[in-house]
């Protein structure tokens, strides 16, 4: 019986989050290039209107940790997901005619500042709800399908979004991302709530507690979250500058790698222990950085992002793994709020710093720094391999 139910609640996480992730898949491989292309602005302009988001989320990740924690986990996502509904048609406000520039590019700021936050709410809210529901024992295998939900989206989300901003515009993507949620809503409706365990004040820590915890494990994700923002946000126009065909198949690749890596790996970090498995993620997340920085012709370019999506697939959750044995129960969506905005601080800066770095030395050098970041994650993963944990 525990098995069936344990299938059923993953299936209908991740087909829930598959189709509300979408809303911001979609919407993801446009907006840079609607900044260029319709504000007439620069790359790092956009590069920033992709990475603002980022910002809010990290800045709401306590709040949305401590809101799951002390009030209601299912309240929690249910409000991210009505959050990415009023996002999107925000952002679709800035290609109204005839406000000016300037205008524009603030209200699509807005937007992607209120998604943020959104994002912050979903992302705590569900994965608190289900360790809750399902137990800390399936950590490994929630955060998995959930990863697999989001980055399967872009799958198909990224190549969409290009799709409906060629042939119908900006609105129309934003439409599309405004639909997306709804079906989430829909699915998690008539979800039980479940109450939030308490805790002593002897157990309880305080949020920068919890950090100074997690501190390695949360590093290491910012380092593996680089290349995934850069990559997002100008493979693209990388391709379109190098007249390069199949643009939109570099978005599509990764997300196909990093779902392939879910399936067949995602129970690893459970059974293995998530070092070793963060470790191997790396070293091929660098392989692929590496290749499309130095790839003098699309087919390796394409290679080294299928290899991108195939080494980040693992790496959050493995070290996510890790988190679990760090935290008391009672804290846990407040310790993967602290635990994701080290992401966040990744695709927060690293999509404008890669616009800087694109305007200066070209495209291709933005995977530099992606590999770098991949290197660097390399050393201080070896360095937990001999930490013990005091776990409670």
């Amino acid at each position: 019986m525990l098995k069936i139910s344990l299938k059923q609640n993953l299936i209908k996480l991740g087909i829930a989050f598959f189709f509300t992730y979408s809303s911001v898949a979609i919407a993801l491989p446009v907006v840079s290039i609607f900044v260029k292309e319709s504000l007439n602005l620069s790359n790092w302009l956009g590069g920033f209107a992709v990475g603002v988001s980022f910002i809010s989320t990290i800045f709401s990740r306590k709040y949305a940790g401590n809101f799951a924690d002390n009030k209601s986990s299912k309240k929690c996502f249910i409000l991210g997901f009505i959050i990415y509904m009023f996002a999107a048609l925000i952002c679709m406000g800035a290609s109204i005619s005839n406000l000016g520039v300037i205008v524009s590019f603030m209200i699509l700021i807005v937007g992607r500042l209120l998604l943020g936050i959104g994002e912050s709410m979903s992302t705590v809210g569900i994965t608190g709800w289900h360790l809750l529901q399902l137990g800390p024992e399936h950590s490994g295998k929630i955060l998995a399908v959930m990863g697999m939900a989001m980055y399967g989206a872009f799958v198909l989300g990224g190549p969409m979004g290009l799709a409906l901003y060629k042939a119908f515009g900006f609105n129309a993507v934003m439409a599309v991302s405004f639909i997306m949620p709804i079906i989430g809503i829909m699915l998690f409706r008539t979800a039980p709530e479940i109450k939030p365990q308490k805790f002593t004040n002897r157990t309880k820590k305080s949020f920068w507690g919890l950090l100074s915890l997690i501190w390695k494990q949360g590093v290491t994700i910012t380092l593996q979250g680089i290349g995934f923002a850069v990559l997002g946000a100008f493979i693209s126009l990388y391709f379109q500058n190098q007249g390069w065909p199949y643009a939109g198949a570099g978005l599509s690749l990764f997300g196909l790698g990093f779902v392939i890596s879910r399936i067949l790996f995602g129970s690893l970090p459970d059974k293995k222990g998530g070092v070793k498995v963060a470790l191997a993620s790396l070293i091929v997340e660098a392989l692929g950085q590496g290749l499309l920085w130095m790839a003098p012709h699309y087919a390796l370019a394409l290679l080294g992002a299928l290899l991108t999506g195939l080494g980040c697939s693992m790496i959050y959750p493995a070290m996510g793994v890790e988190v679990i044995k760090k935290v008391s129960p009672a804290q846990r969506s407040t310790a993967f709020g602290g635990f994701s905005m080290f992401q966040d601080i990744a695709y927060a800066f690293s999509a404008p710093i890669g616009g800087v770095i694109a305007d200066r030395f070209g495209y291709s050098s933005i995977f530099l720094l992606g590999f770098i970041a991949a290197i660097t994650g390399i050393a201080i993963v070896c360095s937990m391999i001999e930490y013990k944990y005091n776990e409670y």
